[in-house]
């Protein structure tokens, strides 16, 4: 491997990818997310920033994306700005871009400058639209790329605009996810004996539409009509959705499978009046009863109805409320780090335990530790 270092520069590996050293150039949304990921899992991961800054306004001290991150400082725009990138290129596993297509390129840190100088080095490209296509060099958010997908269309109630999902669904999971399992698969082609460094085209709309797989099928198949709110899982099945308590809070039912729903109705005292769960031409019927139901109580005691047993139900909390809920709280899903309440990192492992080892890292706060570390004292302005 390029990387020698136990990752991080804090001197003690964790996590599996430790010793696994990643390039990132400063962006904003899903790549930064996609190297956070790479560097929960123990990946040095060296963010490269701007001069100045840029991107979304948002205090460098609470940007959780740039955690367990190193920053260095360099104008890719200088005179040997792109040269300073390259000698930390010539000695990492895999470079994180997301500039449009061409930008990196016109810079002189794109796929053929890197690997001229690395070619075992993983080059991951983060984009919305893809490396080619129509609309390749049009700007765009997640909104647009899931709404082209057919995702954004899925989501919301019949006869409602359909429900914006934040940005996950694009950015997070049909982006930065798919980004780091391209990473991962090209890192481990480039280490088996022969293999190469590649380019990874992380597109939003193809990882966005990746994830549809199950609803195509379905939509072939006959299961599935091709509108919001009809469906078994989005929405237009009483027994899986939202239904408002008396406080005005929410509870979340997913009673899908025959037991399940039973256990559901029998809990929520209306076991003798439900109607048969596959009579479609009474799911409007039974919603208005369900609904009634959880109006007569508050969230706290209809949680206290359903908590730990097999009805499928759970009260829909706010972030905030999220990290006090009791099974988050004995798993110790959020932690607490630089008097900031966070996810904590995920998946788990047994042998490599992956932890929050340090706060976001501020621009250009380890250039001596990197320039040490990684052996690239040109980024000090110092003769190699």
């Amino acid at each position: 491997m390029a990387g020698t270092d136990s990752g991080n520069g804090d001197g003690a590996a964790r996590g599996p990818l430790a010793g696994v050293r990643v390039v990132e150039l400063a962006g904003i949304g899903p790549g930064p997310f996609a190297a956070m990921v790479l560097a929960d899992l123990g990946a040095d991961v060296v963010r490269v920033d701007r001069p100045g800054g840029g991107g979304l306004a948002v205090d460098p001290a609470y940007d959780i994306t740039n955690r367990n991150k190193r920053s260095v400082l360099v104008d890719l725009k200088s005179a040997d700005g792109p040269a300073r990138v390259l000698d930390l290129v010539e000695r990492a596993d895999v470079l994180i871009e997301g500039f449009r297509p061409g930008v990196a390129e016109r810079l002189g840190v794109g796929p053929a400058d890197c690997h001229a100088r690395n070619p075992k080095l993983v080059y991951g490209r983060m984009t919305g639209w893809g490396q080619e296509g129509p609309l390749a060099h049009t700007a765009g958010h997640d909104i647009a790329y899931i709404a082209v997908t057919g995702a954004l269309g899925m989501i919301g109630n019949a006869g409602e605009p359909p429900a914006v999902p934040a940005n996950l669904v694009g950015d997070y999971a049909g982006g930065s996810l798919y980004l780091v399992i391209g990473v991962l698969a090209a890192l481990h082609h480039a280490r088996t004996p022969g293999g190469a460094g590649q380019v990874v085209d992380a597109a939003i709309v193809d990882g966005t539409a990746h994830l549809t797989a199950m609803i195509h099928g379905m939509v072939a198949a006959g299961g599935w009509q091709d509108r919001r709110g009809a469906n078994l899982l989005d929405g237009g099945c009483p027994f899986y959705g939202t239904y408002e308590t008396s406080d005005g809070q929410y509870m979340a039912v997913g009673a899908l499978e025959q037991q399940f729903y039973d256990t559901f109705v029998e809990l929520l005292g209306i076991a003798d009046q439900a109607p048969a769960r596959k009579d479609l031409a009474r799911w409007g019927e039974l919603r208005e009863a369900v609904a009634a139901r959880f109006k007569s109580r508050t969230r706290e005691e209809w949680t206290a109805v359903f908590e730990g047993t097999d009805a499928c139900v759970a009260p829909v909390l706010s972030l905030r409320e999220a990290p006090h809920h009791p099974h988050l709280a004995a798993r110790a899903t959020f932690t607490d780090f630089g008097g900031i309440t966070q996810p904590a990192p995920a998946p788990r492992f047994s042998a490599t335990p992956a932890a929050v080892v340090s706060g976001p890292a501020l621009p250009g706060a380890h250039t001596e530790s990197v320039a040490a570390d990684w052996g690239v004292p040109a980024l000090l302005g110092k003769e190699g």
